[in-house]
């Protein structure tokens, strides 16, 4: 198992969910990946949850607020990049053309984060950890192994995202067009591809990948639960055999089975 107690500065290690019905949530990912759930008070009326495989923490749930469905806010998969420090980043986010959707603040005892939107529209956010060091357990079924980002200007994302957390690019020639592989501290990080006309209006965004033991069963059971698939099943070049899904409260994800786990 792929156990984690720390993450260096500049690596994904968190990723929750912002969904308009946490009950439903919880039951199509508990028959999806075999998540137990441990609520915590969160605030003023608000319950966040632990989501957790053999007792280990992989991911958080919480519904979204009456004010925030009003507003029609989609319900959405959110990634989270260890840091120094919230403030300090936020700050160079700011300098760099990046907008801040939400200034940095604390999370009770449990970190200081903010969001961050790059110049080319995606949001992820920051998490400078303190009791909450993030996922305890990645990279194995049922945890989140990959973080990808679609955008309409990988050279200003690139530049945008390698300046603000020191990452390194390799771009690799696919039978889709060039992808784009963020390096942190020499490790593969994250990967970034440009959105074509194909796509239609998708707007700029960070994918999740889940690890699934196989891609092809998992894609089946997702639908069965009422998953709407985005994308069948198919091969990614020297990597494994992914498939995107839309869960039935409309959040999207990606589940992949990896050629070569922990690599």
């Amino acid at each position: 198992m792929t156990e984690f107690n720390e993450y260096a500065p500049g690596t994904f290690s968190w990723v929750d969910l912002a969904t308009i019905g946490a009950a439903e949530a919880k039951k199509f990912y508990a028959e999806l990946f075999g998540w137990d759930f441990v609520d915590m008070p969160a605030g003023e009326a608000m319950v966040y949850t632990m989501c957790q495989l053999g007792g280990k923490e992989v991911a958080g749930l919480y519904e979204l607020g009456p004010q925030q469905k009003e507003q029609g806010f989609p319900p959405h998969w959110m990634s989270y990049v260890t840091v120094a420090s919230a403030d300090e980043t936020a700050t160079k986010a700011k300098s760099l053309g990046g907008q801040l959707p939400m200034e940095p603040g604390d999370v009770m005892d449990s970190g200081r984060m903010a969001l961050v939107q790059d110049p080319t529209g995606a949001i992820l956010a920051v998490w400078e950890p303190r009791a909450h060091i993030g996922a305890r357990l990645a990279n194995e079924p049922g945890s989140f192994t990959w973080n990808e980002l679609a955008t309409r200007d990988t050279d200003k994302a690139g530049q945008f995202y390698t300046e603000l957390f020191g990452w390194k690019t390799q771009v690799f020639e696919m039978p889709s067009g060039p992808y784009t592989t963020f390096l942190n501290q020499e490790r593969m990080n994250a990967g970034m591809m440009q959105i074509t006309e194909e796509w239609g209006d998708v707007p700029p965004h960070w994918l999740v990948y889940f690890a699934v033991a196989d891609c092809d069963q998992s894609t089946e059971k997702a639908k069965e639960l009422g998953a709407k698939i985005l994308v069948q099943p198919m091969e990614a070049q020297d990597v494994g055999r992914f498939s995107v899904i839309q869960d039935p409260q409309g959040a999207v994800f990606a589940i992949i089975k990896l050629k070569n786990p922990g690599q």
